[in-house]
């Protein structure tokens, strides 16, 4: 006869005061307890126990457990005051911040930016105070995605605020058991059909791969006892996410996969490790580029270990991990392998550096991060692809794949970020775009009086990556004085419109589009960093068309036949409304390309001629209410090329012309004409061209790089070709 759920919890907590001991039984007298408040009728006592079972592999201690057991009690409904009376302070206070911590979820909010924020921000709060409480709360997500069912909006709703929370902070404090598990569930309910395919693929000549495995973890076997090495060797389990996510980011296959065919050796010590390397890489060809050691330089969650890919026997892909058994208990448990927290505890450098992260987080005051900032900022420091670098002092600091010298440097500071103003790469000055590699020592060149640069803030200029220093520098603008950053938004805005050759672009509509009251909102939004030029000026395009219609019997008297011309090509890049097959050409006067506002004009004879909203001529034709003029959009696909005229002001000086025609070879942009006057007496150059772009974008882009080239102090569309 089986044990009922009551019974069961109660065999849990004997097991578990066998393990550790006399101060396991107020866990015991706790549960009696909390039988007599009704814990144990119905459901509870099953929901009581799966918790439990999940938390043994963390080696909680008793008044964890006990902590666990009054917040299940909590969620059942059981009335706790005389239970809670006789509980401890500290498992009190655990409870406390638990329940502030699952407050939130219980509140049955819409999910939104907002809500995944703020339950980030309690879920970092609890991380500082006592990881024992988020342990507990990840522990509680992973039961409740366990009782899911697959198809329900809550299920959805539930995976993607783990995978978005959950299970990133799992992987950074690096209780992978928790982790994979997370998001093997998260995957399932979120994407059925992905998972579906992948767990078919894994399934799939699965006692195929395990002859193989076990054939390969024979061979290994032999050689390590002949090479008097202490150890042993296991097979690794496949996780359906983290091979479905690998396919996706390599675009291969599933048999491409190294890690398909894993094994894991563990041994005694670090020397043995290297010894069963060589072993291996003397059996089987190594494959280039698939070692990484990560107990030299450890992963940003103190993750230990040698990696490495060999061709095996029958010429197959094998990946092999090699690590110590403590490192092995670290890789499953992360920072549940020991208990930090405790009272009078051994220090522990991984584990204070994990918490100094999470806590610069939470920064508070005029450095409080926003909601997007700050869950943009949780993505980068929880990321699995990482960058180790050095100070010159020789501390490791880790950072997201990718990041610059200006990361780096907020990264030890933000007043170093605020005054940097040149930085050395292993000793060889390097600009700030310079992205940085693992080994890269570091060091960051700062001025007195040096200040930060509304550049930083243009993603497509490539100074910062990261969310935490983006903010950091919004912040240090939005400190300035408000009229000081309502005039140096204007300006950019103003100046950034008239290089695309927007100057009649009408602003009035555009601000409702972010949210703000009015256009000097608009500029002031700009000049401190929450917006960008480009995304102003894109608006600018959405948002200026005119609704101008035409009659039918208009269209009908002077709807010319469609003819093949030269010019043909263009107009296969424009839809007109209501009417199809009419010729199309794009006006000279204007050159209006992909992303432009446009509308058309009804010629005589010549179809349509597709003019910019801004153009001059079409204007007038709007102030006179013109019936040929008609309404026409962009297919969404423009492949076509379009030529635009450019001009580009700028100061003399010898290879000017060399560096213009390489920024322009590297834009993948055609240069169909160019010529250029110099002005002797102010030695001024100007430069007019003809140039070739796919689109808007293609076009703001180029225009943007020009303008960082030395001496260049302007470069912008000219409205009418010369």
């Amino acid at each position: 006869m089986k044990d009922s759920p009551d019974e069961k919890v109660v065999t849990w907590l004997q097991a578990y005061r066998d393990s550790v001991g006399s101060p396991a039984d107020e866990c015991l007298q706790l549960y009696q307890d909390l039988r007599q408040a009704e814990l144990g009728e119905g459901d509870n006592p099953s929901l009581l126990r799966e918790l439990l079972e999940v938390m043994a592999d963390l080696s909680p201690d008793p008044h964890t457990v006990s902590c666990a057991m009054l917040f299940v009690a909590s969620e059942c409904g059981a009335e706790l005051g005389s239970v809670l009376a006789k509980a401890s302070p500290e498992v009190s206070e655990q409870l406390e911040q638990l329940l502030y911590l699952i407050e939130l979820e219980t509140e049955h909010l819409p999910a939104s930016t907002g809500h995944s924020a703020e339950g980030l921000r309690r879920m970092l709060l609890a991380l500082v105070n006592d990881v024992r409480v988020v342990l507990i709360a990840l522990a509680w997500q992973l039961v409740k995605l366990r009782r899911a069912r697959g198809g329900y909006d809550d299920a959805v709703s539930l995976a993607e605020e783990v995978m978005l929370i959950h299970a990133p902070l799992a992987n950074r404090l690096g209780v992978w058991q928790l982790k994979w598990e997370l998001e093997d569930l998260a995957f399932r309910y979120s994407q059925p059909e992905e998972y579906r395919r992948t767990a078919q693929l894994v399934d799939e000549r699965r006692s195929d791969r395990e002859r193989f495995i076990l054939k390969f973890i024979e061979e290994l076997e032999t050689a390590i006892r002949k090479a008097g090495i202490k150890g042993e060797v296991k097979g690794r389990p496949k996780h359906i996410y983290s091979i479905w996510k690998k396919m996706q980011r390599k675009g291969l296959d599933f048999e491409e996969l190294f890690d398909v065919r894993a094994v894991r050796m563990l041994v005694e010590d670090i020397p043995a490790c290297y010894s069963v390397l060589g072993l291996v890489h003397s059996m089987w060809q190594p494959i280039p580029g698939e070692f990484d050691d990560y107990i030299t330089m450890p992963k940003g969650n103190n993750y230990q270990s040698l990696h490495t890919a060999v061709i095996g026997p029958e010429g197959k892909a094998v990946e092999v991990q090699i690590r110590t058994y403590d490192m092995n208990e670290h890789a499953e448990l992360g920072v549940a392998s020991h208990w930090r927290y405790k009272e009078g505890g051994p220090n522990d450098p991984a584990f204070d550096n994990k918490i100094a992260v999470m806590r610069q987080l939470l920064e508070s005051g005029e450095d409080k991060l926003d909601d997007e900032s700050l869950l943009e900022s949780f993505k980068t420091v929880a990321s699995e692809d990482r960058v180790y670098v050095l100070t010159p002092g020789g501390k490791v600091l880790d950072l997201a794949l990718g990041s610059t010298v200006l990361d780096f440097a907020y990264q030890v500071h933000t007043e170093v970020g605020h005054r940097c103003q040149g930085a050395k790469v292993n000793g060889r000055i390097v600009p700030l775009t310079q992205q940085l590699q693992t080994g890269n020592r570091v060091e960051i060149l700062t001025g007195k009086h040096a200040k930060p640069s509304r550049d930083w803030l243009n993603p497509r200029l490539g100074f910062i990556r990261g969310a935490r220093a983006r903010a950091k520098v919004r912040q240090w603008f939005r400190r300035e004085s408000h009229e000081e950053n309502l005039n140096q938004g204007k300006e950019m805005v103003e100046a950034d419109l008239k290089r695309l050759g927007l100057v009649a672009a009408d602003l009035e509509s555009v601000p409702e589009r972010f949210n703000f009251n009015s256009v000097d909102d608009l500029y002031a939004a700009v000049g401190n960093g929450d917006l960008t030029v480009s995304q102003v000026v894109h608006a600018v395009e959405r948002f200026k068309v005119k609704e101008v219609e035409l009659t039918a019997e208009d269209l009908v008297t002077r709807t010319p036949k469609r003819r093949r011309t030269q010019d043909a090509s263009d107009g296969d890049d424009v839809t007109i409304e209501g009417v199809g097959n009419l010729m199309t050409s794009m006006a000279r006067c204007c050159q209006p390309v992909p992303g432009d506002s446009i509308c058309g004009y009804i010629t005589r004879g010549r179809g349509v001629t597709i003019h910019r909203d801004d153009c001059p001529n079409a204007l007038r034709w709007v102030r006179e209410d013109n019936p040929r003029l008609i309404q026409v959009r962009w297919r969404r696909q423009a492949d076509s090329g379009y030529r635009v005229n450019l001009v580009i002001g700028a100061y003399n000086r010898r290879e000017l012309i060399k560096d213009i025609s390489t920024m322009m070879a590297t834009s993948d942009v055609s240069v169909t004409d160019i010529n250029s006057h110099l002005d002797e007496q102010t030695e001024e150059v100007s430069i007019r061209m003809q140039v070739t772009v796919k689109d808007y974008q293609q076009l703001s882009d180029l225009l943007s790089r020009l303008n960082t080239i030395p001496n260049v102090f302007e470069a912008r569309r000219l409205a009418e070709s010369s």
